[in-house]
């Protein structure tokens, strides 16, 4: 059953050393302040899984968080490279990156394998490839009925899956919707799941097109308004755009990304942040102004695309 607890006591309880962790959300819903506070644990050697790295992933791997990773595409929506992921790999700054690359419809099946208990996924997708005699995870197998040459993938199990939602209620049941991806998949195929929320509301109500987590399926739930910033929650938050376009100026050079680290994520503990994810002073992470969020309205259907 999932335990409502503090964002700091989730990740210190769920989140080890060595672990394989998936960090799941595309377009919105992107856990950014669960990966902050990975970063403020100073977590090390991690194997980090995502369908589409970017942002966070750039911080984490540039904080030195990651051994490896296991992606399907990687890059910073709509502006370009993700610097620090570069740097890594071409030059093992902060130290050296191991990559394991899929396909999209690789890496979602991977995760529906996974939550399925079973040893793996097939698909066609990879036919014609190279993929599958150079990459851990990928081979080619007969179908015992018609004897087509198919791909299997093998299935993904992170030790933990940390996804941003928009609401629980106090049992922990986990209600979010929009683009929702492949968080459920994501999360049930785990050992361990930590799901951060924009609120914990008594019950949660029928809502069309939402999924539900039951708690029996969640390890830990924490409360973090504007979790997602700078990515956007549905009916809570919009995308800011322009921390996507500062942050490539920020990640391009090392002591000025350094910098931001120690000022925006070092040094500013989830009960510092602004419900809206601002600092104190009223500024976004990326150092300008920024003006509030979305007030919460279930109507509410607006938000950026990725």
């Amino acid at each position: 059953m999932a335990e409502i607890v503090s964002l700091a006591e989730a990740v210190a309880l769920a989140i080890r050393d060595g672990d394989t962790v998936a960090m799941e959300g595309f377009t919105h819903l992107i856990p950014h302040a669960a990966g902050h506070e990975v970063i403020r644990q100073r977590r090390r050697d991690l194997t980090l899984v995502r369908m589409t790295p970017d942002v966070i992933y750039d911080q984490l791997i540039g904080a030195g968080c990651a051994r490896k990773l296991v992606f399907s595409w990687g890059g910073n929506p709509g502006v370009g490279s993700l610097h620090r992921f570069r740097d890594a790999v071409q030059n093992s700054w902060p130290r050296p990156l191991e990559l394991e690359e899929h396909s999209h419809a690789g890496m979602a099946n991977r995760y529906v394998a996974g939550a399925s208990g079973l040893p793996f996924a097939i698909l066609r997708g990879y036919s014609g490839t190279s993929l599958a005699a150079h990459t851990p995870n990928i081979a080619e197998i007969s179908c015992p009925f018609t004897g087509e040459t198919l791909t299997a993938v093998a299935a993904l199990r992170p030790d933990v899956t940390v996804i941003h939602a928009q609401r629980a209620d106090l049992a922990g049941n986990v209600q979010f919707w929009g683009i929702t991806g492949v968080q459920k998949e994501a999360v049930l195929a785990a050992r361990q799941s930590v799901v951060t929320v924009e609120e914990i509301v008594e019950a949660i109500d029928p809502r069309p097109g939402a999924v539900v987590l039951p708690s029996w399926t969640v390890g830990y739930v924490a409360l973090a308004p504007g979790g997602a910033h700078p990515s956007y929650a549905l009916g809570y938050s919009s995308r800011d755009n322009d921390f996507y376009i500062a942050w490539d100026a920020i990640s391009k050079d090392r002591d000025r990304f350094s910098r931001w680290l120690d000022e925006h994520v070092h040094g500013m503990a989830p009960d510092r942040m602004a419900p809206d994810g601002t600092a104190p002073d009223g500024t976004a992470p990326d150092g300008t102004a920024r003006g509030p969020a979305l007030p919460h309205d279930p109507a509410l259907t607006g938000g950026g695309a990725q």
